[in-house]
């Protein structure tokens, strides 16, 4: 018997772990994820859009038009941003970061002060408004590399049902 030949790439992988990372936002137009990896392809961090640990997602709005103050906006902390936070306590110095969405300018950021080297992502449907353009302005500056992800596979099923592991 050969090896498997139909098994998903390690960009597939990790912007998977994102995808499945952004699951958990309680956000309900945007669920955003983002996967932290170093050069051994090993996870250091992932994160999600949500609010701050001890805020409780049911004290803040979640609409995302309207008086700044009453939108999620002030209050969300982007995927990017979580993912650097919780990572394991290492330097993050050389990782990659996958995201579903380009990174605002506010996570371009913390992505440059933290020393990831690579940004690699799904879309970026925001590329024509100024914080994105100021965030890819920055990146690249940086000497940050940025690729858009081609997968080779348009989906990754997922089954929780114990007969089939």
């Amino acid at each position: 018997m050969s090896k498997r030949t139909d098994y998903i790439s390690w960009d597939e992988y990790f912007m998977g772990v994102a995808l499945l990372s952004g699951k958990r936002s309680k956000d309900p137009s945007t669920q955003v994820g983002a996967c932290i990896v170093n050069q051994q392809n090993k996870i250091v961090g992932v994160g999600y859009n949500g609010l701050p640990i001890g805020i409780s997602d049911d004290q803040f709005p979640w609409q995302n038009e309207g008086n700044f103050l009453e939108t999620k906006y002030p209050y969300v902390c982007h995927a990017e941003l979580n993912a650097i936070l919780n990572n394991i306590g290492i330097n993050l110095s050389g990782c990659k970061i996958y995201t579903a969405l380009f990174p605002c300018n506010e996570c371009s950021k913390a992505i440059i002060q933290s020393g990831i080297s690579e940004v690699i992502y799904l879309s970026d449907k925001y590329a024509g408004k100024e914080n994105f353009i100021a965030a890819k302005r920055m990146l690249q500056t940086a000497g940050i590399r940025l690729r858009k992800m081609t997968p080779g596979v348009n989906e990754v099923t997922l089954s929780f049902d114990e007969k089939g592991v």
